[in-house]
């Protein structure tokens, strides 16, 4: 299951601080391609449990993070290993660019 971060202090611990790597959709209601790409994220989620974490943090309530890592467009989809951005999507992406990043990360 997707989960959305709150805090930047919740960013820190689940995405900063993971032991294993994180992908983070950085996205905002209002955001047609961003409610698009929801179900292959949460599709996702589940194939890949145990080995990645997927989170949404809303940029409208979360500007600071925005700012931090340089999103200029949503959605932005950002795999974080060891607490440092390892890939970057940008738009609406098919599920096989996604899984293509993970299978990286993962030495799959």
């Amino acid at each position: 299951m997707v989960q959305e971060i709150r805090t930047v202090e919740e960013f820190e611990r689940e995405v900063l601080a993971s032991d294993v790597p994180v992908l983070v959709d950085f996205w905002a209601p209002w955001c047609a391609p961003c409610r698009m790409l929801a179900p292959t994220l949460e599709e996702l989620a589940q194939e890949y449990s145990g080995r990645i974490k997927v989170f949404k943090v809303n940029t409208d309530d979360l500007p600071i993070l925005a700012m931090q890592y340089g999103i200029r467009g949503i959605p932005t989809v950002i795999l974080f290993v060891d607490g440092e951005p390892a890939d970057v999507k940008v738009g609406l992406q098919p599920k096989a660019m996604f899984e293509t990043a993970i299978a990286r990360v993962l030495g799959e």
